[in-house]
């Protein structure tokens, strides 16, 4: 069977899965707190989609009309978000640890190729640098005594 066979069959068997997921944790941990998981993981989906979902697809848009498709290859973490908050909307517990998955990938590479914090210090060798009086404040003390 060539993948696209697998996949359509993963997809037609993944509501039978999720439900004897569902069964599973439900005898394991009860009913209501089985249920009060399926909810709250929906709700995490639409705060994931409600919050990155509008910027991502506002991205998307420009860099389409631009035809620029460097800008989507390196926004592809959005897509990553995207994807496993429309997963976390599905209830159960099966697209709900791999979209737990994904967000840690997309986590993972956002915080390592985060540029450092742009706090206003630069870091320069004394022999990089020299100061320089700004004229529009007033004279320090020690500038007074020099003069």
């Amino acid at each position: 069977m060539n993948v696209a066979k697998w996949l359509l069959l993963t997809v037609l068997m993944l509501p039978f899965l999720e439900l004897a997921a569902f069964v599973a944790v439900a005898a394991a941990i009860g009913l209501g707190w089985a249920l009060a998981l399926v909810l709250a993981g929906s709700l995490a989906g639409a705060l994931i989609l409600r919050h990155a979902g509008g910027n991502h697809i506002a991205r998307v848009r420009v860099a389409l009309d631009s035809g620029s498709l460097t800008a989507l290859q390196a926004d592809q973490h959005g897509g990553l978000i995207l994807f496993a908050g429309f997963l976390l909307l599905i209830p159960g517990f099966i697209t709900d640890v791999i979209a737990v998955c994904m967000l840690l990938v997309a986590l993972l590479r956002t915080t390592r190729n985060a540029p450092p914090p742009n706090d206003g210090i630069v870091d320069l060798a004394p022999e990089q640098w020299h100061q320089v009086p700004d004229r529009s404040l007033p004279p320090r003390r020690d500038e007074k005594r020099d003069q």
